[in-house]
């Protein structure tokens, strides 16, 4: 079993390092062929952070892991608000702009009440199963178009809050070694961390969905956990929440789209409640916005993020 764990994790490195790798071969050829720098941010880096997720979970859908690939999903989108935010917060208050709070959160909140109401065939619909289908892969794949057109027209009025970090240019030459190298590391490091999954929760006589909310989940979450710590050092706070709520919402409207296009994924029992902890973090998360300073994440608000996210985990373990 420590082989196997130490395996996942190797997994998981190779992963992020991939993600980060083609991020940066990228953006390298995009910025020398003259693309502006903040579409690069919207696309390339957006779609490369979630690079993680993404091949985890294409991974897990065609090996027939529907649990694996929800559970990644729900779990890191729990882990991004109560971890990460939690753990920014509490190196420095966390400044929300108006937008986040006001467009970006709830937006947040509707893809998991979405996820919620499809997930929920056998009480919404007389369902004979609880099951996203290709269908509702495809609907949530509509409400992400629907995102992205936002989050252009708010650049193209400047009322944007991307990075304006200036991007690395390499060489023809290393760009495509980044970028092939990207891929590579991306595949291979998502294969062995499924594989390594698998035979993790065959061992320990863990579920799927588990191994899915924790380990998985963290890992994937770590790019996101890394940006957001840099930026609040960097005095760049109001990045942190931003970029954590967009993620959020690019991991259900597209991640988790694709994934049910690819192939239905049925809704274990328990499910439901991981669901509802995600649209909670998310409630509380808006909610902290009016209490004590006013759009701002206070210190012991992260505290408080941190210990709700422990207390979650202990259940998750306890309940196996």
């Amino acid at each position: 079993m420590i082989l196997t764990i130490i395996l996942l994790l190797i997994g998981l490195a190779i992963l992020v390092s991939g993600a980060e790798a083609l991020v940066a071969g990228a953006s390298s050829v995009s910025k020398k062929a003259g693309v502006p720098q903040i579409v690069i941010g919207l696309t390339i880096v957006a779609f490369g952070t979630s690079a993680p997720e993404l091949i985890v979970n294409i991974f897990s859908a065609l090996k027939g892991m529907t649990d694996l690939a929800l559970g990644n999903i729900i779990g890191s989108n729990i882990a991004n608000i109560l971890l990460v935010l939690g753990a920014s917060a509490l190196i420095v208050d966390l400044k929300v702009q108006k937008n986040t709070t006001w467009k970006e959160i709830p937006f947040a909140a509707l893809a998991v009440l979405a996820v919620f109401a499809m997930a929920n065939d056998k009480i919404l619909d007389n369902g004979i199963i609880n099951v996203l289908t290709r269908i509702d892969g495809l609907v949530l794949i509509g409400f992400f178009a629907i995102f992205m057109y936002y989050v252009f027209e708010l650049f193209r009025q400047g009322n944007g809050n991307a990075e304006q970090e200036e991007i690395k240019v390499y060489s023809t030459f290393v760009s495509i070694l980044l970028i092939i190298g990207g891929l590579l590391f991306l595949f291979f490091g998502g294969k062995l961390l499924v594989n390594q999954a698998v035979i993790l929760a065959k061992l320990a006589g863990l579920s799927e969905m588990l191994i899915g909310l924790t380990v998985v989940a963290v890992g994937t979450s770590l790019p996101e956990l890394a940006t957001s710590i840099i930026a609040a050092k960097k005095g760049r706070a109001d990045l942190a929440i931003g970029n954590i709520v967009g993620s959020n919402i690019f991991n259900i409207f597209w991640i988790l789209g694709l994934t049910s296009a690819i192939r239905p994924i049925p809704i274990s029992n328990g499910a439901n409640f991981d669901i509802l902890i995600c649209l909670m973090a998310t409630a509380i998360l808006f909610l902290a916005m009016f209490i004590g300073k006013k759009h701002k994440l206070e210190k012991w608000q992260g505290g408080l993020f941190l210990f709700t996210y422990i207390i979650y985990l202990v259940y998750l373990i306890q309940r196996g």
